[in-house]
């Protein structure tokens, strides 16, 4: 009777393991993994937002977002740390060749519009507004301007504290670009990070404190910061940055796209291929939006899944 009792008890237990068994498997993701992000710190807030919803719905998949500039995080793709970058620029011509040095071929997929934003302290009510030509005279290779009076006249005789990306970001490269007329071309006395936060920090705590960065760090602290509309030159109408007016381009000259990169031969991953998938879907989208940027027509996101194997 006990063997009989037992060998019944053994055949319970065994069903509901294999009950429970196939029931954990209907509900786990196929997919499983690492995958490694890292590069723009303005994509950073769009990946670490898509990460967080993608490992919800893909408990098996870990996905790892750090931020350290644009040409950082090709750097890494190209010695194969990582397999993914963000970028704020497009990639360049010596970082394709040093990926072909490697056997590799990158795929360049843009995933928001972004729109360069310069802001200055709560307390500041002067600059508000400035042409192309005054933020040049402050941001030029061996500018003259010290003070806030050497920009306009009647504005306060009170030295600029300035903030800006690290030259490792795609941010800088476009921002000396548009602004100055020379990519990479910047005076040097100015506090840079790669960290966007640090330079909210900075320009928040002093009065006379100006900075740039990407939109979404504006929206995501604009409780303790103010926005500088643009004008391209003296006749035309001051633009401030805004999600209608990124889309539509008004916002010049510094509205830019903003991209991921991979390595085609990764592509060929589950998980790389469903986290695309997912950062492209509808809901990606949203959470570009979500953070602070403007989602790309549709059209856009069709044509990266079509780069997928």
């Amino acid at each position: 009777m006990f063997n009989s009792r037992l060998r019944k008890g053994s055949i319970i237990l065994t069903a509901f393991v294999v009950i429970f068994s196939l029931v954990a498997c209907g509900t786990e993701s196929e997919e499983s993994g690492q995958i490694n992000i890292d590069g723009s710190s303005t994509v950073f807030p769009i990946s670490q937002a898509v990460a967080e919803e993608f490992m919800a719905l893909h408990n098996d998949v870990n996905v790892t977002v750090n931020l350290s500039g644009s040409s950082n995080g090709f750097k890494a793709l190209i010695a194969g740390e990582i397999e993914i970058a963000g970028a704020s620029r497009p990639i360049k011509d010596k970082e394709v060749d040093a990926l072909k040095a490697e056997g590799k071929e990158a795929v360049e997929m843009p995933v928001a519009f972004d729109g360069i934003t310069v802001v200055i302290n709560p307390d500041n009510d002067w600059a508000t507004e400035m042409t192309v030509e005054e933020l040049k005279s402050i941001w030029q290779v061996d500018s003259t301007v010290k003070n806030w009076s050497d920009v306009r006249e009647g504005w306060p005789n009170e030295p600029i504290k300035l903030y800006g990306p690290g030259t490792a970001s795609g941010t800088f490269e476009y921002f000396t670009g548009a602004i100055n007329g020379t990519k990479n071309e910047s005076r040097e006395d100015y506090t840079p990070s790669e960290d966007d936060n640090v330079l909210v920090t900075g320009v928040s705590g002093d009065k006379y404190a100006m900075g740039y960065f990407g939109f979404s760090y504006y929206v995501e602290n604009q409780q303790k910061l103010n926005v500088v509309s643009i004008k391209v030159d003296e006749n035309a109408a001051a633009v401030a940055p805004s999600v209608e007016t990124i889309k539509d381009g008004t916002y010049k000259p510094l509205s830019r796209p903003i991209y991921i990169y991979s390595i085609k031969s990764v592509l060929d991953q589950p998980e790389i291929q469903e986290f695309i998938k997912f950062y492209m879907s509808e809901e990606g989208q949203a959470l570009a939006e979500e953070v602070g940027y403007v989602a790309l027509p549709a059209e856009m996101y069709e044509e990266n899944l079509k780069l997928l194997p």
